[in-house]
């Protein structure tokens, strides 16, 4: 009995080994069978008959010949990279639209600034100058020419120096500012020796005079807005202090100054301050900016002085230079009487009071206003100054076609004398990357942190892209950028390391109000109302795209599929490419190149 029980295990351990084998060799012959089970149905040649369903969806070709298929190739095979499988499509639905090129005439038409469209409206208040869109049935179906010989501009950092005399055809500002040296005409080209009406030394000494008053170089200012803004040399001369600035100017008797400013590869929209709200946030910008920009600050109530403290971060500098700043040395030139300059300059100094603005300082032709960080005492001292009153019920940052009101805009409640409204930010560049206050207070419904973070992993991968599918990005090619749907400004972050500057647009109805977050973030934009018609949103990119630019779409096939069809029509080169993921993403890239072509001259030019 011992015997047999000392043995019994080796008997089992056997039985184990043999049925181990047996499900192994069973294994191995069911592989074998269904690997000649597939190579028979591999030589089988498909068919599609009219019964087969797929035939009836997709027009395809045969993919394999009607014989039978070998599964190797002959040696002077060559592989068919030609797409074979294809949706039919309908060729009478797909005619491509050829838009003509419009009048030389309308070469600088902007739609919504047309001066022949503001006569109709008001001067009161400079109503007529304000933005006037056309209705659908004044809306030109053509492509805005550029001027004949016009030539890709310089690059930057040249272009603040340089642009070609044919890109911008206009000499009246260098005979009528000849004095002030704004600009200069040499040969084919113009020069911006960076003169100014109140900066006769230039703007970069200018600077630098408010550089001793305030500091321009530690990172705290990042954002200013400069009001009248000539061709923009203010702006041009901040960049290199890492501060970007948003100028705007009237399309006025100086017709083309804003052309120049974008021509010189600096920021700069046509807009004036008349009834309605900048087109900016509430706590937009870090500093503010007139130089003899001709504003009556003093007027309606102080509106103006009032709109500017609206879109003021806490803390904000206004610095005003030209009249009445010191009014008794420059009255004779100003060609106005002492006191008349010193009425003026009273009535601004009780407005900014009102405002709760403290002054700074007044040094030679420099004045600098600062808005307080909170209004916990502003709010207090409303007992003395009963006019303007706090705004109740109202939408700061709504701006669009949204008239000034006359009453101060509230900042966000704190819960200490000390503590900066709306969240304190960080220094430039940190800011970039920061969490703006805005999503961090959760103040903006569905938005958080890690949709942030998410967000500008996203928009690296995809500049990364770019810059492989589109190489003149990295070498200095492009300048002025504009990115149509900004959202949380990735776009405009993740290019900060080429020489560019990008307009970030986010539509005026769209769901979560973002341009505050991107200027938080240090970045500049602008609301814009959408279109719905694509064909007019894409004939208005032309307008302002110049010859030779790049389009980027992200979308589906089917929307870039339509898309190309009327680019196609507009004399733009595309390409539909894959998402930087890979082809199994349905989202892909259109990249679209505008062609150079120019008006013809006229017989006067």
């Amino acid at each position: 009995m011992a015997k047999d029980n000392v043995g019994s295990p080796k008997i089992h351990q056997l039985d184990l080994r043999r049925r181990r084998l047996t499900h192994i060799l069973a294994v191995i012959g069911l592989c074998v069978l269904f690997y000649i089970l597939g190579a028979w149905q591999n030589n089988t040649t498909p068919s599609l008959t009219a019964d087969s369903g797929l035939a009836t969806k997709v027009g395809c070709e045969s993919v394999l010949p009607q014989s039978n298929a070998s599964s190797s190739l002959p040696s002077d095979a060559t592989l068919d990279f030609n797409a074979h499988h294809q949706q039919s499509v309908d060729d009478r639905s797909m005619v491509i639209e050829q838009f003509p090129p419009c009048d030389l005439n309308l070469s600088e038409y902007t739609p919504c600034q047309d001066r022949t469209r503001g006569r109709r409206f008001a001067r009161a208040m400079l109503v007529y100058r304000e933005r006037h869109c056309p209705k659908k049935d004044e809306t030109i179906r053509c492509l805005i020419p550029a001027p004949p010989k016009y030539k890709t501009p310089f690059k930057w950092p040249q272009s603040r120096d340089y642009a070609w005399f044919d890109n911008i055809p206009h000499r009246e500002l260098s005979i009528e500012k000849a004095v002030q040296n704004w600009i200069q005409v040499e040969g084919n080209r113009f020069r911006f020796p960076g003169g100014g009406t109140m900066f006769p030394r230039g703007a970069d000494a200018y600077i630098d005079d408010i550089n001793d008053l305030i500091s321009l170089t530690d990172g705290n200012i990042r954002t200013a807005i400069d009001t009248g803004c000539g061709v923009a040399s203010w702006g041009a001369y901040l960049l290199k202090r890492d501060i970007v600035t948003m100028s705007f100017a009237p399309r006025d008797t100086h017709e083309a100054q804003v052309q120049f400013a974008l021509e010189r590869g600096v920021p700069a929209v046509i807009g004036v301050m008349a009834t309605q709200r900048l087109p900016y946030p509430a706590r937009a910008f870090d500093m503010a900016h007139c130089s003899r920009c001709l504003i009556p600050w003093q007027a309606h109530d102080g509106l103006y002085l009032i709109e500017v403290d609206r879109v003021l971060r806490p803390g904000g500098y206004w610095i005003l230079s030209g009249p009445p700043v010191n009014w008794k040395k420059h009255y004779r030139g100003w060609e106005r009487t002492q006191e008349d300059l010193k009425k003026e300059q009273d009535s601004i100094e009780e407005v900014t009071k009102r405002l709760c603005w403290k002054k700074l300082t007044e040094k030679d032709d420099l004045a600098i206003w600062q808005k307080p960080i909170n209004h916990v005492e502003c709010i207090e001292s409303r007992r003395i100054y009963k006019t303007p009153h706090v705004c109740k019920n109202d939408n700061a940052d709504a701006a669009w076609y949204k008239k000034m009101k006359a009453c101060i805009t509230p900042l966000p409640e704190v819960s200490s004398q000390d503590e900066v409204a709306g969240g304190e930010l960080k220094k430039w560049p940190e800011r970039a990357f920061a969490v703006p206050p805005r999503i961090s207070s959760g103040s903006i419904p569905g938005l958080t942190t890690k949709t942030y973070k998410v967000d500008n992993t996203m928009w690296k991968e995809r500049i990364a892209n770019y810059k492989r599918i589109i190489p003149p990005l990295s070498q200095g090619r492009y300048r002025n950028v504009m990115d149509m749907n900004a959202y949380l400004g990735g776009f405009a972050a993740a290019m900060m390391k080429y020489p560019v500057w990008v307009m970030n647009v986010v539509p005026a109805n769209s769901d979560q109000d973002t341009l505050g977050v991107i200027y938080e973030r240090g970045f500049i934009g602008t609301i814009y109302q959408d279109r719905c018609d694509i064909t007019y949103i894409l004939l208005e990119m032309d307008r302002i795209l110049r010859p030779e630019g790049t389009v980027i779409i992200r979308d589906v096939v089917d929307v870039l599929t339509k898309v190309k069809a009327i680019t196609d029509g507009m004399r733009w080169k595309s390409q539909i490419m894959d998402h930087e993921s890979g082809p199994f993403n349905p989202e892909k890239i259109l990249v679209a190149v505008k062609t150079y072509w120019t008006a013809e001259p006229s017989e006067k030019q």
